[in-house]
Protein backbone atom coordinates (compact mmCIF):
# COMPACT_ATOMS: atom_id res chain seq x y z
CA UNK A 1 0.00 0.00 0.00
CA UNK A 2 2.59 2.16 1.39
CA UNK A 3 5.67 2.79 -0.90
CA UNK A 4 8.82 4.50 -0.33
CA UNK A 5 8.70 7.96 -0.82
CA UNK A 6 4.93 7.35 0.80
CA UNK A 7 7.10 6.36 4.36
CA UNK A 8 9.51 8.94 3.58
CA UNK A 9 7.12 11.65 3.28
CA UNK A 10 5.47 9.90 7.14
CA UNK A 11 8.95 9.53 8.63
CA UNK A 12 9.63 13.76 8.19
CA UNK A 13 6.28 14.92 8.73
CA UNK A 14 6.28 12.15 12.26
CA UNK A 15 9.71 13.77 13.29
CA UNK A 16 8.62 17.47 12.56
CA UNK A 17 4.24 17.59 12.13
CA UNK A 18 4.93 21.34 11.83
CA UNK A 19 6.06 20.38 8.33
CA UNK A 20 4.69 22.58 5.30
CA UNK A 21 4.28 20.35 1.40
CA UNK A 22 7.78 22.70 0.10
CA UNK A 23 9.39 21.48 2.81
CA UNK A 24 8.35 18.01 2.77
CA UNK A 25 9.03 17.92 -0.75
CA UNK A 26 12.40 19.58 -0.57
CA UNK A 27 13.42 16.83 2.19
CA UNK A 28 12.05 14.12 0.52
CA UNK A 29 13.55 15.29 -3.46
CA UNK A 30 10.19 16.23 -4.90
CA UNK A 31 8.10 19.03 -5.77
CA UNK A 32 6.01 20.49 -3.29
CA UNK A 33 2.78 19.80 -5.47
CA UNK A 34 3.80 16.33 -5.46
CA UNK A 35 4.24 16.26 -1.87
CA UNK A 36 0.66 17.86 -1.10
CA UNK A 37 -0.63 15.53 -3.95
CA UNK A 38 0.53 12.23 -1.96
CA UNK A 39 -0.54 14.14 1.95
CA UNK A 40 -4.09 14.05 0.67
CA UNK A 41 -3.73 10.00 -0.94
CA UNK A 42 -2.48 9.39 2.89
CA UNK A 43 -5.18 11.22 4.13
CA UNK A 44 -7.90 9.74 2.01
CA UNK A 45 -7.06 6.05 2.36
CA UNK A 46 -7.32 7.26 6.39
CA UNK A 47 -3.17 6.87 7.05
CA UNK A 48 -3.14 10.52 8.32
CA UNK A 49 -5.55 11.43 10.34
CA UNK A 50 -4.93 14.86 10.82
CA UNK A 51 -2.09 17.03 12.58
CA UNK A 52 -3.14 17.79 15.92
CA UNK A 53 -1.84 19.89 18.95
CA UNK A 54 -0.55 17.67 21.64
CA UNK A 55 -0.99 19.59 25.65
CA UNK A 56 0.74 19.29 28.33
CA UNK A 57 -2.32 18.73 30.78
CA UNK A 58 0.62 19.53 33.67
CA UNK A 59 0.88 23.14 32.55
CA UNK A 60 -2.64 23.52 32.56
CA UNK A 61 -2.80 23.12 36.45
CA UNK A 62 -3.58 19.09 35.76
CA UNK A 63 -1.31 17.03 38.58
CA UNK A 64 -3.17 13.97 38.72
CA UNK A 65 -3.59 10.96 36.25
CA UNK A 66 -5.12 8.36 37.36
CA UNK A 67 -6.17 4.77 35.10
CA UNK A 68 -9.05 3.06 35.97
CA UNK A 69 -9.43 -0.77 35.29
CA UNK A 70 -13.41 -1.13 35.08
CA UNK A 71 -15.62 -4.80 35.27
CA UNK A 72 -18.65 -4.41 33.88
CA UNK A 73 -21.81 -6.79 35.04
CA UNK A 74 -22.89 -7.79 31.74
CA UNK A 75 -26.15 -9.20 33.10
CA UNK A 76 -27.98 -6.47 30.55
CA UNK A 77 -27.24 -6.75 26.93
CA UNK A 78 -26.63 -3.38 26.70
CA UNK A 79 -23.85 -2.98 29.29
CA UNK A 80 -21.19 -2.11 27.27
CA UNK A 81 -22.57 0.64 25.45
CA UNK A 82 -24.46 2.26 27.94
CA UNK A 83 -20.81 2.82 29.93
CA UNK A 84 -18.91 3.94 27.20
CA UNK A 85 -21.46 6.41 25.86
CA UNK A 86 -21.78 7.76 29.30
CA UNK A 87 -17.97 7.83 29.95
CA UNK A 88 -17.21 9.49 26.64
CA UNK A 89 -19.33 12.50 27.99
CA UNK A 90 -17.01 12.57 31.33
CA UNK A 91 -14.61 15.49 30.56
CA UNK A 92 -11.82 14.60 32.54
CA UNK A 93 -11.85 10.49 31.01
CA UNK A 94 -9.11 11.30 28.32
CA UNK A 95 -8.55 8.07 26.89
CA UNK A 96 -11.40 4.78 27.13
CA UNK A 97 -10.03 1.37 25.87
CA UNK A 98 -12.11 -1.39 25.84
CA UNK A 99 -10.45 -5.28 26.25
CA UNK A 100 -11.49 -9.07 26.41
CA UNK A 101 -10.62 -10.72 29.40
CA UNK A 102 -11.09 -10.05 33.53
CA UNK A 103 -10.94 -6.53 32.96
CA UNK A 104 -13.31 -4.90 30.19
CA UNK A 105 -12.73 -1.27 30.05
CA UNK A 106 -9.98 1.00 31.06
CA UNK A 107 -10.40 4.86 31.53
CA UNK A 108 -7.79 7.40 31.95
CA UNK A 109 -8.35 10.39 34.20
CA UNK A 110 -7.15 13.49 34.87
CA UNK A 111 -7.52 15.80 37.86
CA UNK A 112 -5.85 19.26 39.27
CA UNK A 113 -5.65 17.25 42.48
CA UNK A 114 -6.56 14.59 44.95
CA UNK A 115 -9.32 16.19 45.94
CA UNK A 116 -10.50 17.31 42.19
CA UNK A 117 -9.90 13.01 41.59
CA UNK A 118 -12.05 13.05 44.69
CA UNK A 119 -15.01 14.62 43.32
CA UNK A 120 -14.50 13.58 40.04
CA UNK A 121 -14.68 9.62 41.14
CA UNK A 122 -17.50 9.99 43.32
CA UNK A 123 -20.01 12.47 40.82
CA UNK A 124 -19.11 11.13 37.41
CA UNK A 125 -17.13 7.78 37.45
CA UNK A 126 -19.16 5.80 40.38
CA UNK A 127 -22.26 6.84 38.80
CA UNK A 128 -21.59 5.34 35.37
CA UNK A 129 -24.00 2.61 34.62
CA UNK A 130 -23.42 -1.51 34.72
CA UNK A 131 -19.67 -0.90 36.84
CA UNK A 132 -18.62 -4.23 39.26
CA UNK A 133 -15.97 -3.54 39.97
CA UNK A 134 -13.05 -0.74 39.99
CA UNK A 135 -9.40 -0.92 40.19
CA UNK A 136 -7.45 2.59 40.40
CA UNK A 137 -3.89 2.41 39.60
CA UNK A 138 -2.41 5.89 40.30
CA UNK A 139 0.08 7.45 37.54
CA UNK A 140 3.43 7.94 38.91
CA UNK A 141 6.05 8.68 35.98
CA UNK A 142 5.81 8.22 32.28
CA UNK A 143 8.64 6.20 31.20
CA UNK A 144 8.22 6.01 27.53
CA UNK A 145 5.72 7.02 25.30
CA UNK A 146 6.27 7.15 21.61
CA UNK A 147 3.52 7.78 18.94
CA UNK A 148 5.92 7.75 15.95
CA UNK A 149 6.04 4.70 13.83
CA UNK A 150 9.42 2.62 12.63
CA UNK A 151 8.99 3.89 9.04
Amino acid sequence: MLDDLDRRLLRYWQAEPTLGPVDLGERCGITAGKAARRIARLEEADVLRGVGAVINWAALGYAVEVSLRVTLDKTQGNAFDRFLAEARQVPEVIEVQTFLGRVDARLSIIARDMAHYQHIYRSRILTLPHIADIEALMHVARIKREAALPL
